[in-house]
């Protein structure tokens, strides 16, 4: 259990300590004045104990002596260097405030985009193994719960911190005898704060965490609400989200329980200690008790009277240390999975060929060149300091590829086929079979466990993978929209695309026609994933998206199975249009759509066991004719 608690606080110390060296990386002078000046400050707010005590000095030799006169004059001169003090205080806390703000709201802009940074590094599997409102919650509670801690916890700590060391100091060389009855005091805090604190923190992480899996839970069923109404499963889903806003409740209740004890028992504490400190003072001076200090001052009202202030400060701001700490490591916990999202291994890239503009020469070979001009070549350097260039055609080929999403789970087996530029590839098959998986192993979404994968002859795992993407155009059964207008979600293909170009790309896939009847055109405004579109009118975009972009091959994962069957026909013309030329893999449960292609591949359980034409798979009357017919049907 020790162990644990150990490399836990070790855990939180290296988080707040990476933190610092962020923090000072972003402003390595601004943080450093900022810090110059809550220091001042917090001095500062202790020194009115020792004009006390000097006044009440004065005051009592005035007494003895009867010399008022000088007395005053002593007493302005104090109110004077104190009042100059709290005018440089004044404008130290200033000058902090402001460049906390600035600090504050900066690093967290600069942490915001460190994250999305990295995020737009991660592999596709990330995405597929992390709740997405898990993932939106590093970007709003741990950002919000850092930025407390920033700009709240950690400048209040440090000034009670100081504040406390100062005081402290300043009892010392007053009073010895006082100060010890003090620090008994603060030792009763201590394990106070030990134990109720503690408790505080615990829940105070857990309740971050459950904070993540709620938000997990609510986008989910956000986008997957009209499922559940066509199911009729409000009443599940009420129930499921009950269970998982119990938890978030339970863990927040019991952190804020304990966070709320702790404060008046340590006020209560201070009180007490107020008081002890009164009747001790008040004792040693009826009773003429000598005073061991440092200051080697007699022991005096004079010294009684700040003491008890001290005591006053020192106590408030110990409990002001305690009431921070939660915070303190709530921000922690929040910092910690900023950290954890941060620290993703990003999506790893051993490719060393590229994707160049290129031109043929007269003997057919090619050369690389700066202007745009349509063709382009795989530029593969070579060991021997060679250069070669490969015209990109289009040509793709699996060799015995085996590969699984889990090591000890293999999902295709031993999987050849080849693509020849040009060539129309479908794939059929029941769910599971492995069809959309293909294709992401083309794309490299994921690396093969074993086997071969060739595009135009050069092994893909040379190949840089914005390269090799940038020569796919992909379009997928779950149509994305961007916010921003038709135009602006068609130019998505090719940022680099006229206007001309991408009305072209919507003519090709049939989309024309429809984005001209809409109230604004091509200038449309596009929200909510093109909520005031038809899933139909949706798809056609994505296509013409895959369009413009104008690559040599197309993957087309059920790209129509949104579309109806009048519609399928406007765009299968397009389609048809858009793929000469081309490489295309198709993945359809319409068989009608796959009919024309140059090869079908049937597949089950990650193995191909047919391969061949419409014809020729009628031909042979197994799982393809099975489908074909009805006898068989794709779940």
């Amino acid at each position: 259990m020790s162990n644990k608690k150990t490399q836990k606080g070790a855990g939180q110390k290296g988080v707040l300590l990476r933190l610092i060296r962020m923090l000072f990386g972003f402003y390595p002078v601004l943080l450093p004045v900022t810090l110059i000046c809550i220091l001042f400050n917090a001095i500062i707010s202790s020194i009115p104990s020792v004009f006390m005590q000097n006044v009440i000095a004065a005051v009592e030799q005035s007494w003895k002596t009867g010399d008022w006169a000088s007395v005053s004059g002593q007493i302005l001169g104090l109110v004077v260097i104190l009042a100059v003090f709290y005018g440089f205080s004044l404008l130290a806390g200033f000058i902090y405030t402001q460049l906390m703000a600035v600090i504050t709201q900066g690093s967290l802009a600069k942490l915001r985009e460190k994250m999305f940074n990295g995020m737009q590094d991660l592999p596709i599997k990330y995405f597929d193994t992390h709740n997405h409102g898990n993932v939106m919650s590093y970007y709003t509670n741990d950002i919000d719960t850092l930025r407390q801690m920033i700009s709240q916890s950690i400048p209040q700590l440090i000034i009670s911190a100081v504040t406390v060391i100062t005081v402290l100091s300043i009892m010392l060389y007053y009073s010895l005898w006082l100060t010890l009855v003090v620090l008994l005091g603060v030792f009763f805090m201590t394990l106070v704060v030990g134990k109720v604190g503690g408790s505080s923190s615990r829940y105070f992480i857990k309740q971050q965490q459950a904070l993540g899996r709620t938000e997990g839970f609510v986008e989910e069923m956000m986008h997957g609400q009209k499922v559940v109404k066509v199911f009729c499963h409000e009443e599940e889903t009420k129930e499921d989200f009950d269970k998982i806003n119990d938890a978030l409740f339970s863990d927040a209740e019991k952190a804020n329980r304990y966070a709320n004890m702790l404060m008046p028992i340590l006020n209560n504490i201070g009180n007490v200690l107020y008081v002890f400190i009164a009747l001790i003072g008040g004792i040693l001076l009826i009773n003429h008790a000598p005073n061991i200090s440092i200051s080697g001052l007699a022991f005096s009202i004079s010294i009684v009277v700040p003491f008890l202030n001290m005591t006053k400060q020192f106590a408030g701001n110990i409990s002001q240390v305690s009431n921070q700490l939660n915070s303190v490591i709530m921000g922690l916990a929040g910092t910690k999975r900023i950290f954890d999202l941060i620290d993703e291994k990003p999506e790893t890239d051993e490719g060393y060929v590229t994707l160049v503009n290129a031109r043929e020469r007269a003997d057919g070979t090619m050369e690389e060149c700066e202007e745009r001009t349509n063709v382009w070549a795989w530029k593969h350097p070579h060991k021997d300091g060679t250069v070669t260039y490969t015209r990109l055609a289009g040509d793709v080929r699996m060799f015995d590829v085996d590969f699984g999403y889990e090591p000890n789970k293999t999902v295709l087996h031993d999987v050849s086929l080849y693509a020849k530029p040009g060539q129309k590839v479908a794939f059929v098959g029941s769910t599971g079979a492995g069809k959309t998986t293909i294709t992401n192993l083309i794309n490299r979404f994921y690396d093969i466990a074993d086997g071969k994968i060739r595009y135009d002859g050069i092994n893909i795992n040379k190949i840089r993978k914005s390269d090799l993407r940038r020569s796919l155009g992909v379009v997928l059964q779950e149509t994305n929209l961007f916010t921003g207008t038709v135009m602006d979600n068609i130019r998505y293909g090719r940022l680099d695309a006229c206007d001309e170009e991408c009305i072209a790309a919507a003519k090709l896939a049939g989309a024309h026609d429809f984005i001209t009847r809409l109230p604004e055109g091509y200038n449309t405004h596009l929200s909510g994933n093109g909520s005031n579109l038809s899933q139909g009118q949706r798809q056609l975009l994505a296509i013409a998206r895959a369009a413009v972009a104008d690559p040599p091959v197309m993957i087309l994962d059920e790209a129509t199975s949104s579309i109806d069957t009048r519609t399928e026909a406007i765009v299968q013309r397009g389609m048809d249009a858009l793929m000469t030329g081309r490489t295309v893999f198709v993945i359809a449960h319409r068989l009608s759509t796959v009919q024309n292609s140059n090869a079908i591949m049937v597949l089950d359980h990650g193995r191909i066991i047919e391969r061949g034409t419409h014809e020729d798979l009628l031909a042979q009357k197994g799982t393809y004719y099975q489908l074909y017919t009805g006898a068989l049907e794709l779940d």
